[in-house]
């Protein structure tokens, strides 16, 4: 499968994700309807969200520039070429 290039596509996978993570935390908050519940999860969320970030921002304009990330995966690999040396 190759790269997706048409905008209109790369709008709606991130409303597709938008609408997983509102679902998920919905089921989430119906099954354990409390306010520690719905803080934990925004936590969760808000600390996932702030790591993608670190990933594919912060490590290509501040740490490493001359290296591209493809996806987590090449994030975990760069990484551990990194500390294997």
């Amino acid at each position: 499968m190759g790269d997706l290039k048409d905008p209109r596509l790369m709008w709606l996978k991130a409303a597709l994700f938008v609408v997983a993570v509102l679902l998920a935390s919905a089921g989430l908050l119906a099954q354990q309807p409390e306010w520690r519940t719905a803080l934990l999860l925004a936590i969760a969320v808000v600390c996932a969200c702030r790591f993608y970030y670190f990933c594919f921002y912060v490590i290509e304009h501040y740490i490493d520039d001359q290296f591209r990330f493809a996806g987590l995966w090449s994030v975990l690999l760069y990484l551990w070429r990194r500390r294997s040396g």
